[in-house]
């Protein structure tokens, strides 16, 4: 689909309804962003975490955490997480993996984060993709082992999802966008005062739009929140929220990558899957209820509830085979086999479709006491938490003739490198191989104190213990012979006959963190921290544990973290700085050919670490300028990466290699300036280093690695003020058109980013 398409029918509305505008009433003020009798300044920044065990402000806490605010999001027209997380420093993205689900695969500070992201505080474990924004307030990604605020896991950190909540102050905004790509966008954000105490917040979304630079893939969603509100400035309130959206999306896979590079003759908008049968299709309900009373000043009480179900189909062809080169070989020098010069033989997961359903039942209390010893203040945050997660999956396959055959053994059709059949025309019939069953289960009791000293020195102490348990079976499934023309069995194909024997996993985790503070000045803080994390070997609902890994005891990692925190001019702008280590101290790693380990169970023998750097800034340089801007710099490092045993026999050849997918330095940059009341203009900027994509093994003990090169990717933003009720926006991403790849695999396939899109908003308050 050409890039050059572009969408106006919505355009013409928004212009429209942009005319009729001077007849509404005037609009509320939006609590995210500061009015200057002009356009909107964004990115004001954030003074405090959403979550109530953080108990000082964010200047205070010894820990970095980075709030994208709602006004920074919008200006920059971020449509996902992973949108939103790219403009973001020391952040990558794994490949999209046919066996191991599609969705959101985040590496934070070098770690894997897919198990790692809440939303209001609560984990959401699931792995779909999370792909609209419409109902966040804020995404807060708070830095460094964090298991004693997130719980089991978060290695490198959490990322938090804040979602919109009622309040008492009214106000009615509305947006109609479209643009290249066949964009087309509608959303709506109300909040209706219903009483003195009373409020409704309503949000609404649809959206469509195909992916900038692909031929193929295309997006649709639609989604609704509702937030209802009583007893709002008393002393008791409820707040009741849900949410539902649904996706039916193309997945991206991309495009064939080989030896950091994609394959010659490749066009970034070639699809190797089949665009009549791949599909994603998300499905998300979440119901939280919030119960908070204030007894006085110093005594609160906070309950949330929460029932969430998110159900996904992905059925999938992954871009893996036999890839044949003009010269009659494979990339990696093998022979073609059957395989034509310029062609491509798929194989791996092709036809394959993954139905999931991730369903979590979460209750949390807080107990929150602020009190004095003397003459030393305490801020207290006490609470307990229980969690139960369902994990069911149905793992397909589709290319398969009516009683389950494989007519397919031989090999699937051949299809031009160059110039790829994206179409399927063989059979086409639903085949059950797998069926598993998860379930996890955590409670946990935690404490955390901010201890003032004096108005020069504060301690933050937090504690936390969990239980935490879980197990995952898998079915016995009938399956369809190996071979065309082999008997069949007595049971229908596809039919579930039984279950094997359940892995189980169980252990009592027990992580902290402390932080010491000290304030030259008010308005500054000079800090050091330590923290750790626990990571059991049933931590996600969707993770399976194995023979070889059920029984191994939890993995442990450690941060370190010396920084600092300046806010000037009266609060406007906030100047952040940090030194780290984050170390995995203990992983577990494959107990190969060990005699007297004739069961294979894994070993916490392996270690890596990753040192860096972050400075960051936010805020409002003057009245009409706003800056957000972050760099981080990781120094990652294998210390080990197999069992101890294997070290005594020379084979840790990873030793001392770079961590995988981690950038060495990566930037990013957002700022609007206000040209005159009615104009307001925004530039935005972000830098991928180099990461490395391989590293040494038997095969290359010494020899040079693969990586893959850095890439600077621009935004820019126009605001044009109508009136105080209406404003045009216009966005154009990846302004200079950069080709570049993330979640790459290497040796398999990676996904170009999107290519460049303009889109023309029409946003209006009354």
């Amino acid at each position: 689909m050409s890039t050059s398409k572009f969408v106006v029918s919505p355009l013409a509305g928004a212009l429209a309804l942009a005319l009729s505008l001077p007849v509404l009433a005037e609009p509320a003020p939006d609590p995210q962003a500061k009015d200057l009798d002009g356009v909107e300044v964004q990115g004001v920044r954030v003074q405090k975490a959403s979550s109530g065990k953080y108990t000082a402000p964010l200047r205070d806490t010894p820990q970095t955490i980075t709030v994208i605010d709602r006004g920074t999001i919008d200006g920059q027209n971020l449509l996902s997480l992973q949108d939103i997380l790219s403009t973001l420093p020391g952040i990558t993205f794994g490949a999209g993996e046919g066996g191991g689900g599609y969705g959101d695969k985040i590496n934070l500070r070098g770690f894997n984060a897919d198990s790692d992201i809440t939303v209001d505080g609560v984990r959401d474990s699931g792995l779909y993709s999370r792909t609209d924004p419409f109902n966040l307030e804020t995404v807060e990604v708070i830095n460094g082992a964090n298991s004693v605020y997130s719980g089991a896991g978060s290695v490198g950190g959490t990322i938090n999802l804040v979602s919109k909540n009622a309040g008492l102050n009214e106000f009615h905004k509305a947006s109609v966008a479209a643009g290249t790509d066949s964009y087309a966008r509608v959303t709506t954000d109300s909040n209706f005062v219903l009483g003195e105490s009373s409020a409704l917040r309503l949000n609404t979304m649809v959206h469509q739009n195909d992916v900038p630079g692909r031929d193929v893939e295309e997006n649709e969603r639609w989604g609704v929140a509702a937030s209802l509100a009583f007893g709002l400035g008393g002393n008791t309130t409820w707040t009741l929220n849900y949410l539902h959206q649904e996706d039916k999306n193309t997945p991206q896979y991309g495009l064939p990558f080989f030896n950091g590079d994609v394959l010659p003759g490749v066009d970034r908008g070639n699809y190797y899957g089949y665009s009549n049968v791949d599909k994603q299709d998300v499905e998300l309900d979440a119901l939280t209820s919030i119960i908070e009373h204030s007894f006085n000043d110093r005594f609160k009480l906070r309950n949330l509830s929460r029932w969430q179900q998110v159900d996904q189909f992905a059925l999938v062809d992954a871009v893996q085979g036999t890839w044949c080169l003009a010269n009659n070989l494979t990339p990696t020098g093998t022979s073609c086999g059957s395989t034509l010069p310029g062609n491509y033989t798929p194989s791996g997961p092709r036809g394959f479709g993954r139905d999931t359903r991730n369903t979590t039942l979460y209750n949390q209390t807080d107990l929150t006491v602020a009190f004095n010893t003397g003459a030393v203040e305490h801020n207290l945050v006490a609470g307990f938490s229980i969690l139960h997660e369902e994990f069911d999956l149905d793992t397909t396959s589709y290319f398969r003739n009516p009683n389950g055959t494989n007519p397919y053994i031989p090999g699937l059709p051949q299809m031009n490198i160059a110039n790829p059949d994206h179409i399927w025309r063989g059979v086409f019939n639903r085949t059950l191989t797998g069926r598993t069953e998860g379930e996890l289960d955590n409670r946990a009791l935690y404490v955390f104190d901010t201890i003032k000293f004096n108005e020069q020195w504060q301690l933050s102490l937090g504690a936390r213990y969990e239980h935490n348990e879980g197990e995952t079976n898998s079915a016995v499934v009938v399956l369809a012979p190996t071979t065309v023309g082999a008997p069949l069995p007595a049971q229908p194909i596809g039919t579930v006959t039984g279950y094997g024997v359940p892995f189980k996993n169980s252990d009592d985790l027990f992580s902290y963190r402390a932080g010491l503070v000290y304030k030259p000045v008010e308005n500054a803080s000079i800090y050091v921290a330590y923290g750790n994390s626990k990571t059991p070997s049933k931590a996600s609902v969707n993770g399976a544990c194995t023979a070889q890994t059920c029984e191994v005891d939890p993995e442990t990692a450690v941060s370190y973290e010396l920084g600092a925190k300046w806010d000037l001019f009266d609060g406007r702008l906030a100047l952040t700085g940090s030194v780290f280590r984050n170390e995995r101290e203990n992983y577990k790693v494959a107990d190969l050919g060990n005699p007297a380990n004739p069961s294979g169970l894994q070993q916490l023998d392996g270690s890596a670490r990753v040192d860096g750097v972050m400075l960051g800034v936010s805020g409002l340089l003057a009245d009409n300028w706003a800056v957000y801007a972050n760099y981080a710099f990781l120094d990652s490092e294998v210390l080990q990466g197999v069992s101890d045993r294997q070290v005594g026999l020379g084979l840790d050849y990873t030793k001392g290699d770079r961590l995988l997918n981690v950038p060495e330095h990566s930037f990013s940059l957002w700022t609007t300036y206000d040209l005159s009341p009615k104009w307001q203009i925004g530039y935005g900027a972000t830098y991928q280093g180099k990461i490395w994509l391989t590293q040494h093994s038997a095969t290359n003990v010494n020899g040079p690695l693969t990586t893959y090169g850095s890439y600077w990717t621009h935004r820019a933003m126009v605001a044009y003020k109508i009136n105080r009720k209406a404003q045009l926006q216009l966005n154009v991403n990846n302004l200079t058109d950069e080709e570049y790849y993330t979640r790459i695999r290497n040796n398999g396939w990676a996904t170009p980013g999107d290519g460049r899109q303009v889109v023309l908003s029409a946003n209006f308050t009354f």
